[in-house]
């Protein structure tokens, strides 16, 4: 999982911090809470009744990743790059386009 000391930076106010899209769905992760969540909840296709994915333990750095019973099954890389999406999402917004990489030079 992505470092969770890093800054929560969500869009002016609103507890949605990003999208991203597998090709097929959309998804959208939004935050627990505006200031200093410990949690951030994955959504598919605007469905804001069932997650697809929870990721717990942001202020504890003891992360725990709750999947939906119908998204336990995908494959192991699926998960893994959903995963790495949201997290990128919550954290800057977005997930960079195909083929672009961000580079930090400390």
């Amino acid at each position: 999982m992505t470092d969770p000391g890093r800054t929560h930076r969500p869009t002016t106010g609103a507890l949605e911090c990003g999208r991203f899209t597998d090709g097929v769905r959309t998804f959208s992760v939004r935050a627990s809470s505006v200031d200093a969540p410990d949690s951030f909840q994955v959504y598919a296709d605007d469905g804001r009744c069932d997650p697809v994915l929870v990721v717990s333990g942001l202020i504890s750095r003891e992360l725990k990743a709750t999947w939906a019973s119908q998204w336990r099954y995908a494959s192991e890389e699926w998960r893994d790059w959903l995963e790495a999406s949201a997290f990128m999402a919550f954290y800057n917004g977005e997930r960079p386009a195909v083929g672009r990489v961000r580079v930090c030079n400390g």
